[in-house]
């Protein structure tokens, strides 16, 4: 890694997102999960019964990524759309009882894999690594 790289928040930030979709790839893996999959259930289990396009701008992902990533998740019998009651031009995605069967043990796994990334951080760290990150994502969204 040259100076640049090694200075580079850009070039840090995408190296360990690489490494922690890797890590938390390998660990739901075995759950029958994809990171983006785990991302849309995230969401799903704070909040079900929603639209792709709210999904969509939740996660900032493009609406074909969402698509494609929903009809895996359908296929794989982790969610359902039905007609929403207040808008019937809108179907809500919701999930399904093998998804909500599986959020322990997927967030148990992701949270394994922060424990593995956070490993020798202090607790004042760890805060302040959190609240740094989340300062420069806000600051990224704003643009």
């Amino acid at each position: 890694m040259d100076q640049f790289q090694h200075n580079s928040a850009g070039y840090l930030a995408n190296h360990m997102a690489r490494l922690f979709a890797a890590g938390l790839a390998r660990r739901i893996q075995p759950l029958g999960l994809a990171p983006a999959q785990f991302m849309v259930l995230l969401e799903l289990w704070h909040s079900d019964g929603r639209t792709q396009a709210d999904l969509t701008a939740a996660l900032d992902v493009e609406q074909a990524t969402m698509a494609n990533t929903l009809k895996r998740m359908e296929r794989d019998g982790l969610i359902r759309r039905l007609p929403s009651e207040v808008d019937r031009r809108a179907r809500l995605i919701h999930l399904t009882d093998r998804a909500r069967a599986l959020e322990a043990e997927a967030k148990a796994a992701a949270g394994a894999q922060n424990a593995q990334a956070l490993a020798g951080l202090d607790a004042a760290e760890r805060a302040t690594f959190i609240a740094l990150m989340r300062r420069v994502i806000g600051n990224m969204q704003r643009g």
